[in-house]
């Protein structure tokens, strides 16, 4: 009853699942992911202890099909079961049970794995492949993630209809701060239109919680610093990095202020009405 592409990046160093279904807070019980080991969805007649199971295998230094053998050998209800895995090295696999319901099946190729079950037909699965394939492999694992799900909900996804829809990307270091490898985790529980909704997340998460690239970062000089001191005071604020906090824009603004996003000096500059900062 749900539709779903399980990842690995071409460079090899972040895992993803984006999915989406006719169903409350799907992501809640699809998606896993542990950067360095791999990532999994398991629906249908969704196992949720797949997840910790699979990623113990992968840990234990079991490929994608070797760990899902496993699962599914232990598991008396297989054949209600349908689950995608990618591995550290990006192997992929997918079971598809017997007893899952019409449309229901699976593409893997190298380093992704994606499937389906109750779906308007197999053209889902052909739309979220091909977009796949036909992304960008340099842009980031979430976007293209998030392309392959939107593909897939053009081409008509869950028979049922639309709730909700979730997308897990996992990174080493890739967390808030650095603490965590938790590059993205946005969810979309209760929706008209979820794959949009989570398309909008996903924009307002690379604003806020991902760290500004070099390309991205203006330095500050001495006149551009009292210029951004005298923004804060004007807008009732002690200083600039208390205005950085509470807008949450700490991972685009450095701590010392040597250098803001080109972003963020943007959003600066419109606030106070003016050309330059």
């Amino acid at each position: 009853m749900t539709f779903s592409i399980v990842a690995r990046s071409d460079d090899g160093e972040s895992w993803g699942v984006a999915v989406a279904s006719k169903f409350l807070a799907v992501g809640s019980a699809v998606p896993a992911a542990v950067a360095g080991l791999g990532a999994i969805a398991t629906q249908a007649d969704a196992n949720v202890a797949y997840k910790g199971l699979a990623l113990a295998h992968l840990d234990a230094g079991a490929t994608a099909p070797v760990a899902l053998q496993r699962l599914l050998e232990e598991d008396d209800h297989r054949d209600h079961r349908q689950v995608g895995i990618v591995d550290l090295d990006g192997t992929a696999a997918s079971h598809t049970g017997t007893a899952c319901l019409d449309w229901a099946g699976s593409r893997t190729g190298d380093g992704y794995a994606a499937q389906g079950n109750v779906l308007t037909g197999p053209e889902v699965l052909d739309a979220v492949e091909a977009a796949w394939l036909g992304s960008d492999a340099q842009a980031s694992l979430a976007r293209r993630l998030l392309s392959a799900l939107r593909a897939g909900d053009e081409a008509g996804g869950d028979r049922r209809g639309r709730q909700s829809a979730a997308l897990l990307v996992v990174r080493d270091g890739a967390g808030y701060g650095g603490l965590d490898d938790i590059a993205v985790d946005l969810r979309v529980d209760d929706h008209a239109t979820p794959v949009p909704e989570l398309t909008r997340l996903l924009d307002l998460n690379d604003l806020y919680l991902t760290a500004s690239t070099p390309s991205e970062r203006v330095a500050v000089d001495s006149d551009l610093r009292a210029d951004l001191e005298a923004f804060a005071t004007a807008h009732g604020h002690r200083d600039f990095a208390t205005w950085v906090g509470t807008e949450n824009y700490e991972m685009r603004v450095d701590p010392g202020l040597a250098w803001i996003d080109e972003r963020i000096l943007a959003i600066v500059r419109e606030a106070d009405g003016r050309d330059d900062a």
